[in-house]
């Protein structure tokens, strides 16, 4: 079985290193210094990674996540690159693979697409399914309670998954995958993907989630 999350660990964990600890990245307001402070606070700091979803936590995550990042610059990429102490969460089996899949993905494309000089990769087909495979459940999170058209997520064979609010207009956003993960982020819309819908609804939809 591929393990999706350990490749793009260790791509995101090279495109950190190439890239030096002032580059800047899709994460608005974060260097690559500060998303590397993140990724290992996540994994190695149970007690602070809470904020990262609830709010009110969230000073004391960022803290910690300040004092990691005075941190020499190569230690924490080597944090990262290690993988997830034996105490943490994500060591467990399979831990890695269903919580980090999407994650590292998303950084990964943070680092490499901050700079217009960086090249896209594509996808690997079987990472591309499982990143397809978990868009429901982030499309629903991230996107579908503020959008407020009803979002039709398609890829080029014809797949598609619906959400957004029952009854509302639909937008349909038509991309590979990895695009469509992107997207529902709000990491910046590529001319990859293609947009259909009414204009006022379009309209709509471009003050929540960037648009080609």
């Amino acid at each position: 079985m591929s393990n999706h999350a350990l490749a793009e660990r260790h791509r995101l964990a090279e495109l950190l290193a190439a890239a030096g600890p002032d580059a800047p990245t899709l994460c608005a307001g974060w260097s690559t210094r500060d998303l590397a402070a993140h990724l290992v606070v996540r994994e190695r700091r149970a007690d602070a990674a809470a904020g990262i979803r609830v709010g009110a936590l969230a000073g004391h995550t960022q803290r910690v996540q300040d004092g990691y990042a005075q941190r020499p610059y190569e230690e924490l990429v080597r944090l990262f690159r290690a993988g997830p102490p034996v105490f943490s969460l994500f060591a467990l089996p399979g831990a890695d693979e269903v919580a980090n899949t999407v994650e590292y993905f998303v950084h990964a494309e943070d680092v490499a697409r901050a700079g217009d000089d960086r090249a896209v990769r594509p996808v690997p087909p079987g990472r591309a399914e499982a990143l397809w495979r978990r868009l429901p459940m982030i499309a629903r999170f991230e996107a579908g309670r503020r959008s407020p058209v009803r979002l039709a997520l398609t890829r080029p064979d014809g797949q598609s998954l619906t959400v957004g609010p029952a009854g509302a207009q639909v937008v349909r956003i038509t991309g590979e995958p990895g695009e469509l993960v992107l997207f529902v982020y709000g990491r910046g819309a590529r001319t990859e993907l293609a947009v259909d819908g009414d204009g006022d609804a379009v309209e709509a939809l471009r003050h929540v989630l960037p648009l080609p």
